[in-house]
């Protein structure tokens, strides 16, 4: 019996093509073609589905007169292009009316591996945390992409939800929804660091887990799903029993999530020594897939695994 590997975005389209059956008010507009997902949905629902071609900025404005007429909208695009490129109508016509419409950008970090700077979406999380009013959410396996689908018809609200391009293995059980009330879990338990992580990082942030506790570190690992809002509330109950922090992204650490977390951290008066991992301040141009660049940029499981250790050796 052959298992199937949906694809994040294939997911997530087919879980809201399925709610537009049920549901006129739901629109979906795309700036891609070529998913299997996105050819189903056109077919069966096409007068809910709208092309917009490679024209996002357009896309968001209508998006933004949809919104306003009281439908369910969404806006598809690469990651990079659903968020820079229309950067100032996202803000415009989207966050300053506080409009419901979800964005899904997939592709995030170095997904598009061989495809150059153009299509990495390395700064992604810097810009869409500094808009008023949008929630940012980070989706690491099969399970939270449906939930976080089910969650963007049933609660409407301004989100940016980054998928990864390829099957992420499960995280969580099928019915293991406690990522989403408090917008992070801790998948693994320690008492010294705490890893935390977020969507593809998820599970490379496993496997040095495993290394390190291979080495008699006490290693916990914290999938922060959600990373505007974090509850600081949660932050705290979660990081307590820690004696220190690690976070670990596939994004420029100026403004993403470890800037987020210190943010939480500070706001929350949690004192504790953090090491933030991340891709360093230049871009990449090397081919050679995703696993070469991050030996490029030390995001490999020696090169991560070292740091942390070192890091250790100088909290001790």
């Amino acid at each position: 019996m052959s298992v199937t590997h949906e694809l994040p975005r294939d997911v997530f389209i087919d879980c809201v093509h399925q709610a537009a059956q049920r549901d006129k008010n739901i629109y979906f507009l795309s700036a891609d073609l070529g998913a299997k997902a996105l050819d189903r949905f056109r077919a069966e629902r096409n007068g809910q589905f709208i092309h917009a071609g490679i024209c996002e900025q357009n896309m968001i404005d209508v998006a933004a007169g949809l919104a306003l007429e009281g439908k369910i909208v969404y806006v598809y695009a690469m990651a990079p292009f659903v968020t820079l490129r229309c950067y100032e109508q996202i803000k415009v016509a989207l966050a300053s009316m506080a409009l419901p419409v979800t964005i899904i950008g997939v592709g995030v970090g170095y997904s598009y591996d061989d495809a150059g700077p153009t299509h990495y979406a390395t700064e992604d999380l810097s810009c869409m945390r500094a808009l008023g009013g949008i929630e940012i959410v980070t989706p690491c396996d099969t399970q939270s992409v449906t939930i976080t689908a089910h969650v963007t018809y049933t609660q409407p609200a301004l989100r940016y939800v980054r998928l990864d391009r390829v099957f992420l293995p499960s995280v969580y059980l099928p019915n293991d929804t406690r990522f989403l009330a408090d917008g992070m879990a801790e998948i693994e338990h320690g008492d010294q660091v705490c890893l935390i992580t977020t969507g593809y990082m998820v599970h490379r942030a496993l496997e040095v887990s495993k290394v390190l506790q291979g080495a008699g570190y006490r290693i916990g690992v914290v999938d922060l799903y959600r990373i505007k809002p974090i509850d600081v509330s949660v932050l705290r109950r979660v990081v307590e029993r820690y004696e220190c922090i690690v976070t670990l992204e596939e994004h420029f650490l100026s403004g993403g999530l470890g800037s987020a977390v210190l943010e939480a951290c500070a706001d929350a008066g949690i004192s504790r020594s953090i090491l933030r991992l991340g891709i360093p301040d230049q871009y990449r141009f090397e081919n050679g897939g995703r696993d070469y660049l991050h030996r490029l940029v030390g995001l490999d499981v020696p090169s991560l695994t070292a740091r942390i250790a070192e890091f250790l050796s100088r909290t001790e």
